[in-house]
């Protein structure tokens, strides 16, 4: 009998899973240990589960088996309702018993809960990025909410609830809830000023009174959340912010409808969707006339969940690579073994840590009050979001070639991440959006500026590029707001470096800061992955660093 020979596969391997991401995760668990962090027992078990074969097959399910819209019934009435395919559900559940959406809150006595919170998130979303999304938007919520007495009475243990409740019925009859937002108007974007949307009072106009809205969502998150944070403006009070629940306490359904869902490039698993409300009901939260800061105050959370997830991203894309080329063979020897792709893999790890580091030093600092840490809240959220998550699409690229063409084909992890990385610049604000933020932080409080940089003063004092860099940062920052304007993408893109930089000198071995720091600011840098002037020995501990053996 002839034996066909064509189709016997070799050095041909499958991306990694059925592996533990926290327990393989030296740097991470470096992080938690720093901070004081007691959580590694309930991480260890998320990450089991995470890293599992089967949640890695939930994961494609989800997002090869996309929302389905059913606007109507069989007989033509309005039923707007999400379906989603089972393993979407399977996602919200791990998410929702874990209490990746709310664990500061559920655990305030914690002196690490926003660093425990953050290693959820993390090891959540390197498997499984679109179930984040109603996560981190119920994460924002709790703290505008948890400030409005009557209405976190009736809904704030169904927003703590680590019991997963996926039916489509009122909130009085649920265990647990999801929030979502509303903001984008299609003729304003990021410019919420511009929105349309009217709100008219029942009877009373102020925070805490029912109206009623009609309008235009261009964008609304997770349309199937039990209720939204919605901007409307108001005839005498301008902009606010609402309260609008998908259900009315009479068993109705609020008159929010789904027109579409949108097509989107990534972060398929998740809906997203196009709405219009017709006197929808909802309640006035916040101050009056401060629906903007109101909804920025979400937004200023969800903006850290960008940066820590898209830091997973790069997590998950690296720990695969790695795997892969010390697997794959060419021209004779393992791909981890060649220089070149050493070089590479050098680089990616380096910006992988940098990217962590930062995410979880800013998530710690979400726990303090101290004047430092204000000043990173305000400084670094933006300009962190905006770094990390532009840095984020660019090295997805670099790391689907790693693999090749298999990097390319739509049959894994690699590919889906490379799609779902963009999203993290776009939501929550654009990278313009973000360094304006930045530079308006700073001209609101200088002080915050002055404060964060003598910070990285003390870092740099036996490091002469962070001294000569820091030097250059303060004279650009001097200059006319129309200069600054023009140059913010360049000044918020060397504030991060920096303070990469910075975390990396105080916390990381020296051999990633030192060929970090030496890489940034003395190498011929920035525009390939690859770069770099590593000593062999580094390349080693750097590599096993990653990911041991």
């Amino acid at each position: 009998m002839n034996t066909w020979t064509t189709h016997q596969i070799s050095n041909q391997f499958d991306e990694k899973q059925g592996y533990n991401p926290f327990s393989t995760d030296q740097v991470l668990q470096e992080i938690l240990t720093r901070y004081g962090s007691q959580d590694q027992p309930a991480l260890t078990i998320l990450g089991q589960v995470a890293g599992s074969a089967e949640y890695y097959q939930y994961a494609d399910q989800a997002n090869r088996h996309t929302p389905i819209l059913h606007a109507f019934d069989a007989r033509g009435r309005r039923k707007d309702c999400i379906e989603f395919h089972p393993a979407w559900h399977q996602w919200m559940q791990l998410n929702r018993n874990h209490a990746v959406h709310a664990y500061p809150f559920i655990a305030p006595q914690s002196q690490t809960a926003w660093v425990d919170w953050a290693a959820r998130f993390y090891l959540s979303g390197q498997v499984e990025c679109g179930s984040l999304c109603p996560t981190a938007m119920t994460l924002g919520s709790i703290p505008l909410l948890q400030r409005e007495p009557e209405l976190w009475e009736k809904i704030g243990t169904k927003l703590l609830s680590t019991e997963y409740d996926a039916r489509d019925v009122p909130i009085s009859q649920k265990k647990s809830i999801w929030l979502g937002m509303g903001m984008t108007e299609k003729q304003g974007g990021s410019d919420v000023r511009a929105n349309e949307t009217i709100a008219i009072p029942v009877t009373e106009s102020g925070r805490g009174q029912a109206y009623l809205l009609t309008g235009h969502k261009w964008f609304f998150s997770a349309p199937m959340c039990d209720a939204h944070l919605v901007v409307a403006q108001t005839e005498q009070d301008g902009l606010a912010c609402f309260f609008v629940p998908r259900w009315l306490e009479d068993g109705s359904k609020n008159t929010v409808q789904i027109q579409r869902l949108k097509e989107k490039v990534g972060n398929r698993s998740n809906s997203s969707s196009e709405v219009e409300f017709k006197e929808a009901w909802g309640i006035m939260i916040g101050e009056v006339g401060r629906g903007i800061p109101t909804i920025i105050e979400m937004a200023n959370y969800t903006r850290l969940t960008c940066s820590v997830g898209s830091s997973a991203m790069l997590r998950q894309a690296l720990v695969q690579c790695l795997a892969y080329t010390r697997q794959r063979k060419a021209f004779g020897k393992h791909l981890s073994e060649q220089p070149l792709m050493q070089a590479v893999l050098v680089d990616l790890a380096l910006e992988t840590e940098a990217a962590v580091q930062l995410s979880f030093h800013l998530a710690h600092c979400y726990e303090q009050e101290d004047v430092l840490s204000v000043a990173w809240k305000r400084i670094m959220t933006p300009a962190s979001k905006f770094w990390i998550c532009k840095r984020a699409v660019e090295l997805t690229g670099e790391m689907m070639e790693v693999f090749g063409g298999n990097g390319y084909v739509d049959a894994g992890i690699m590919a889906r991440i490379f799609k779902e990385a963009p999203v993290n610049t776009i939501w929550e604000g654009s990278g313009n959006v973000m360094c304006l933020d930045v530079l308006r932080a700073i001209q609101r409080d200088p002080e915050s500026m002055q404060v964060l940089l003598q910070s990285f003063a003390d870092v740099a004092q036996q490091q002469p590029l962070l001294q000569a860099e820091l030097q250059q940062l303060l004279q650009l920052f001097q200059q006319a707001p129309e200069q600054l304007e023009f140059m913010a993408r360049s000044l918020v893109s060397r504030l991060v470096i920096l303070a990469q930089a910075s975390l990396l000198q105080q916390y990381a071995p020296a051999f990633i800061a030192d060929v970090f720091i030496q890489s940034r600011y003395q190498a011929f840098h920035g525009r390939v992955v690859g770069i770099l002037e590593v000593q062999q020995q580094n390349v080693e501990k750097i590599l096993a660093r990653v990911l041991a053996v």
